[in-house]
């Protein structure tokens, strides 16, 4: 059970870091984005970056109810997280793509969670998977439609 509950707590340590470097990208083209879409994106960024906030909170206290300590610092994330921070300055269209593709990211991770808390048949981390793949694909989708 320890062995099961430390590799779903990696996991989702990855889970983690990757939600909380896509909150950090969110909030700072929130702060940054111009152009004719401003206030539509403006307003799209806060909510995700609102979302995500609540997430990880929810992300790390699942691992410590596995018993795990929870990673919390901007040297661990960077380790962990596939998502990467945001750099420069991106026109909007740039940062659309950029936020569409982190999402994609992060509910691939979430979906890697998923399937491995079902193999150990921990359903709690599982619900906090499966509903995490639901919010990003939609976030994904939400961004991309901006497009066209």
């Amino acid at each position: 059970m320890i062995e099961h509950n430390q590799a779903v707590a990696e996991e989702l340590g990855k889970l983690l870091a990757e939600s909380y470097t896509l909150y950090l990208k969110t909030h700072k083209y929130h702060w940054n984005v111009t152009g004719p879409m401003f206030h539509s994106l403006h307003l799209l960024f806060e909510e995700q970056y609102t979302e995500l906030a609540t997430a990880v909170d929810t992300i790390a206290e699942r691992i410590r109810a596995l018993g795990w300590k929870a990673p919390g610092s901007y040297s661990e994330f960077a380790k962990l997280s596939t998502v990467k921070d945001a750099v420069g300055d991106p026109d909007a269209s740039d940062m659309i793509r950029e936020l569409a593709e982190d999402h994609r990211t992060v509910a691939e991770r979430a979906n890697k969670v998923l399937k491995l808390a079902g193999e150990h048949e921990d359903e709690g981390s599982a619900t906090v998977a499966s509903d995490r793949i639901e919010i990003h694909e939609k976030a994904a989708w939400m961004l991309s439609a901006h497009l066209g």
